[in-house]
């Protein structure tokens, strides 16, 4: 077993950390088995190092009545049970009261075991290296119910990798698998967590991205396969606007971004919140709102009249496959995603588009600097999410929350300053992105009954009057 440093910056960091040690185990007969939710971010970089594909195997901790987060034992998939005697003995947990926690603990196991799986069988390991990978190990038992059960689907070897456990961890899982391989096993060892700058909790929808991401063997029924990305040149009321437009397979909707002031299609914080959300099976569509020759004048990048009517009218041609070039993204349900002043755009548009528009997600945001009249004709559900330390920005937002009448909320990002530049908090903007459209866009075209689709009463001819938009040489 290896040990290096003791400090993670978040599971991600875990993870690459943990796959450096793994190298040996690549090639074709590897598969990586996470243990989620916790365990899946830490498990994609070691299958995206190893090249292996993506498993799950759900496992509930079951924790003492009176103190829940002490494992005394732990229930998986196929009836596996583990349980800790010593923790039982010394907390006082009866034969009722066990049986009460591993009922609550069983349906939230078949939940999410129907939650990630879809109704898709688990990965086959028979015959295969099956690596198990959790955030860290503390008392033991959910890392051992894992690694009973990928054995007993027929693993040939099984190697159980973390990024922290206590220093006895090999004493506890002696005979657990056929080899151990840990980052760091510090002293005193009290929480997991503590070794983690960034110990957020994983959310489903993390969990199902980076499912999709990987693609493994039909668990998630997406493919690593980049979205067909087409640069377009779209042209509103006789103004050329340079854009890019990405199509994962399968598009269940498409999110337009607006960006803030200095920047456009290329900016690198919004492609890498679009490229999250493509991970998500979303098509999206980053433009630039102004030309390189209006870009100088100020007065323009803070007219938000008139971009968000070159907003609307660019989302309207896209919705309704009029541009030249956007043939797949006709029908899909709309969603609309602003930075900076970029998101008062946003908002001025969803209030044009009505039910159209089907969310709005807001990044650092200035929605105050659209009009009380926009924000209170607003109806698309609207997430407005801001950096912690973006105090200004995040009093301004509060404000304009209040205007707001339709379904909204505020999501503030620990840590995060106005650019969410600082570790991690891009990606968890990016989570909370997915998440919100993800519950607020149909899976799916919108059909002949739906108002915002093609030929519904809140259609093509729902949107409103505003410039035309075609593709241009």
């Amino acid at each position: 077993m290896r040990v290096t440093g003791v400090r993670f910056t978040d599971r991600t960091d875990a993870g690459r950390r943990l796959a450096a040690l793994l190298g040996h185990l690549r090639g074709p007969g590897t598969v990586v088995v996470a243990l989620p939710r916790g365990g899946v971010p830490v498990a994609a970089e070691v299958a995206a190092t190893l090249g292996a594909p993506l498993d799950i195997c759900v496992i509930r901790k079951l924790g003492v009545p009176q103190q829940p987060e002490l494992g005394m034992g732990a229930i998986g998939e196929d009836g596996v049970r583990v349980l800790n005697a010593q923790v039982m003995r010394a907390a006082g947990v009866g034969e009722g009261q066990l049986a009460e926690v591993e009922r609550r603990e069983r349906v939230e196991l078949e939940r999410r075991a129907r939650r990630y799986r879809g109704g898709r069988e688990p990965a086959a390991v028979r015959g295969r290296t099956v690596v198990v990978v959790d955030d860290g190990v503390a008392t033991g038992s959910t890392a051992l119910a894992a690694c009973r059960i990928v054995r007993a689907r027929g693993a040939a070897r099984v190697v159980l990798a973390v990024p922290v456990a206590p220093r006895d961890w090999t004493e506890r899982l002696a005979g657990a698998a056929d080899e151990l391989v840990c980052v760091a096993t510090p002293s005193p060892f009290f929480a997991i967590g503590e070794f983690y700058e960034d110990f957020s909790q994983t959310g489903d929808e993390e969990v199902l991205r980076l499912l999709a991401a990987d693609g493994a063997d039909g668990v998630a029924g997406a493919s690593r396969t980049a979205p067909v990305e087409r640069e377009l040149r779209l042209a509103v009321a006789g103004t050329g606007l340079a854009g890019l437009l990405a199509v994962p397979a399968a598009p269940r909707g498409v999110v337009v971004f607006a960006h803030g002031s200095g920047s456009g299609r290329l900016s690198p914080r919004n492609r890498h919140v679009a490229r999250r959300l493509n991970g998500e099976g979303l098509a999206t569509l980053l433009f630039d709102l102004l030309t390189e020759a209006e870009e100088p004048d100020r007065g323009k990048v803070f007219d938000v009249e008139l971009l968000g009517a070159r907003l609307a009218a660019v989302a309207r041609a896209v919705r309704d496959g009029d541009a030249a070039g956007t043939r797949e993204a006709r029908g899909l349900p709309l969603g609309l995603f602003g930075a900076s002043t970029g998101a008062a755009a946003a908002l001025r548009a969803a209030a044009e588009l009505g039910p159209a528009v089907r969310a709005v997600v807001s990044r650092g945001g200035r929605p105050d600097l659209a009009s009380p009249g926009d924000l209170a004709r607003v109806r698309a559900p609207t997430l407005l999410v801001v950096g912690a330390l973006d105090t200004a920005v995040l009093d301004l937002n509060r404000r304009a929350r209040e205007r707001l009448r339709c379904e909204s909320e505020l999501a503030v990002v620990p840590g995060a300053g106005h650019l969410f530049e600082e570790p991690g908090t891009l990606e968890r903007a990016a989570d909370l992105a997915g998440a919100w459209f993800l519950r607020h866009l149909p899976a799916g075209p919108a059909g002949p009954g739906d108002p915002s689709g093609p030929g519904g009463s809140g259609g093509s001819a729902g949107f409103g009057g505003g410039g035309t938009v075609a593709q241009t040489s």
